[in-house]
Parts: C-alpha cells; structure tokens; sequence
C-alpha cells in the first residue's frame, strides 16, 4: 500500500513537473510572438536584451537580497575567460531565436529548433573528430527529413527568419561544444543552461569521464547571475544602435503604450522563471519521459500557436513536422540505450579513446531551452 502510495505521487510529481515546464516554456513562446505581431513592437534585440535585464535583476535578488541561494565566487579573470565567451554565444543564439519568431510563425521555428542534434552531431565530427555510433546518425535521418518537407511546404516561408533559426541552431551547439571545452573541470561543471545532457541520477554519472553532467539549482541560480549582465553588455550597445530609433517612434506611435510595456515585462520575468521550471521537470522525471515530454511540448506549443495566431498549415507541413518529432523521439531513445550499455572491453586506451558509452553521444539534448 506504501509503495503505491509513493508510485501514486512520483507519478503526479513528474506530472505536474512537465505541465509546469509546458506552460511557462509556451506561454513565453506565444508571448513573444504575440509582442513582435499583435503589440507591433518589432525589435527583437530589444526584446531579449529585457530578458537578459530582467534575468540578472532576478538572480540578484535571489542571491543578495532573499540570499535563498549561496554566491559561488569565479574570479574576475575565470569570469572573462570562461564565462563571457559562452555569454557571447549564448546572446547570439538567444537574438537569432527571437529574430527567427519576429519572421515566421511559431510552429516552423519550432520545428526547425528541431534540427539541433544534427548540427552538434556534424560539428563535433568536423571540429573534433568524434566517433559516433551509426545509430545516433540513423536517428538524424527523419529530423533532418522532416525538417526538409517542414521547409519546402511552409505556406508562411521567409528566408531570413528561416536563416536566423538555422544559424540560432548553429549557435545552440557551438554554445554546448564550448561549454564542455571552457567549463569542463571547473566549478561551473554543473550549470543546466551550458550542458544539454540529461540523467536519471547522479549515481550514473562519472565526473571527469562522462560529458554528462549534475544539475544543481545553485549553479542554475548562480550561471543565470554570471552570464546574464555580460549577454546585456553585449547586446544594449547594438539594441540602441539599431533600433533605438525605432522602439522612440513605437511609443509615440503606440494606442495603449502602458499596457504593451507590462506584457514585455511579464515576458522577461516568465523567461527567467522558466529557468526554475526546466530544473523542477529535469529532478522530477527520467530521461525517456524527458525526452518524450520535450517532443511533446514542441506539438503543443505548435497547436497553441495556430489556435491564437491562425497561420496557414497544410497537411504536407504538418507531416513533415510529425516526422522531425518522431526522429527526434528516436534519437532521444538511442541516446539513453546507449548511455545504459558498458564500456567496450579490451580497447586500448588512447587520448581519442572514449572511456565510456556516454562519451560516444553528442553533448546536445535539444529539449533544455535557452533561456536565462
């Protein structure tokens, strides 16, 4: 009866884990969307550089004022050598998200964010020649197939929203393959936004000899209140530059100017909560319901995107879309399968030896958003 009654909760918990991540995950997406087409405040450089503000103002206020979490101390030279470069990927990749949704509509951006694992998977094998096994590149064949019907029958196509999302891919994994070069052995080893790779429990883990790494609300709280004053020091001088003008004639051009202001806000306080709400769902699930949880989000979010804003989507469009999300289901699969198998035996170690099944995987799992 006890056991059932823990199974019973265990079972709510990750339930209510992942319709917590949906929603704050979806509600900034639309938000977003809804600010760039209803609101007509077409900046999207503005838009994440109120992200990045309202990220640093909360994650001060966690540690300094509230002080709910310790300050873990980087010194200043670790700061501009480890971290700053991986906020400067990180605010591009941000801006080309938003960039991306202020062109075309929700449901292709989506799909297309879809294509992440391959640009890792390609990238690692060309910058640093990493093996993996045939079944991680199988799994890319209906993603990057999918991706390609997506593409072809978009009734709303528009190149540069499509580029911006495809380079916004490419930023995703130079940000984790970076990641593992800057941060790799160092005290930020932990930090959930950096690493894309997702466990069960600590105890599978190899710290050191596995790309997978633990997650801990600290180094969430403490990644968020590092990178995000460096992503607005990078962003504010170009946001002004280039649509200063823009956003001073959007005011006086405005009907109801005060009421547009808050929901640009509201969306830069939910996109820092959803920091807290990827760490809830990532301690409160396995990594298969993860992975299916992520690809499902990714259809909800579409379905609530064509219910508010009714952009056209033909039948073709959303088989191609079902596709992606299917390969990226498999690759999900065949990345735990392969995390559970041992070492191969009897290999002689080398420099390029993997030292684990773990280390034969990409160091992506598209489903943790990009969000400080």
């Amino acid at each position: 009866m006890e056991e059932s009654v823990v199974f019973q909760w265990s079972v709510f918990r990750s339930l209510l884990a992942i319709l917590q991540w949906w929603g704050f995950n979806v509600t900034v997406i639309i938000m977003n969307k809804w600010i760039f087409q209803k609101l007509d405040f077409k900046f999207p450089l503005t838009v994440s550089c109120v992200h990045f503000i309202c990220s640093s103002i909360g994650a001060y206020v966690v540690i300094k004022v509230l002080k709910i979490k310790p300050l873990i101390v980087v010194e200043p030279e670790d700061r501009w050598r480890r971290i700053f470069p991986m906020s400067f990927v990180f605010c591009i990749n941000i801006v080309l998200g938003n960039v991306s949704l202020r062109f075309i509509p929700v449901s292709f951006m989506q799909t297309i964010k879809s294509f992440t694992p391959a640009t890792t998977v390609v990238l690692q094998w060309l910058v640093w020649r990493k093996y993996f096994d045939w079944r991680i590149w199988a799994s890319l064949v209906p993603i990057v197939g999918g991706i390609l019907l997506t593409s072809v029958t978009e009734l709303s196509f528009n190149m540069f929203g499509f580029c911006a999302a495809l380079f916004g891919c490419l930023a995703t994994s130079t940000k984790t393959i970076l990641a593992e070069s800057l941060l790799h052995g160092y005290k930020f080893d932990s930090i959930p936004i950096f690493t894309t790779s997702h466990t069960s429990s600590e105890k599978d883990l190899e710290h050191g000899n596995c790309t997978v790494m633990v997650f801990d609300l600290n180094d969430l709280i403490n990644t968020v209140y590092y990178m995000a004053p460096f992503a607005t020091m990078i962003l504010g001088l170009p946001a002004i530059l280039v649509e200063g003008s823009g956003v001073i004639n959007w005011f006086y051009t405005h009907e109801d100017v005060w009421s547009a202001l808050i929901i640009i806000l509201c969306s830069g306080l939910l996109a820092f909560c959803l920091n807290f709400s990827i760490f809830y769902v990532i301690h409160s699930t396995t990594a298969v319901t993860f992975n299916v949880a992520g690809n499902l989000k990714v259809a909800f979010a579409v379905l609530v995107s064509w219910m508010i804003f009714r952009n056209p989507i033909s039948v073709m469009n959303s088989v191609g879309c079902a596709i992606t999300l299917v390969g990226c289901t498999f690759y999900g699969y065949v990345r735990h399968l392969l995390s559970q198998q041992p070492p191969p035996p009897g290999t002689p170690r080398t420099p390029r030896t993997p030292r684990s099944r773990m280390e034969l995987l990409p160091l992506v799992n598209d489903k943790l958003d990009d969000k400080v």
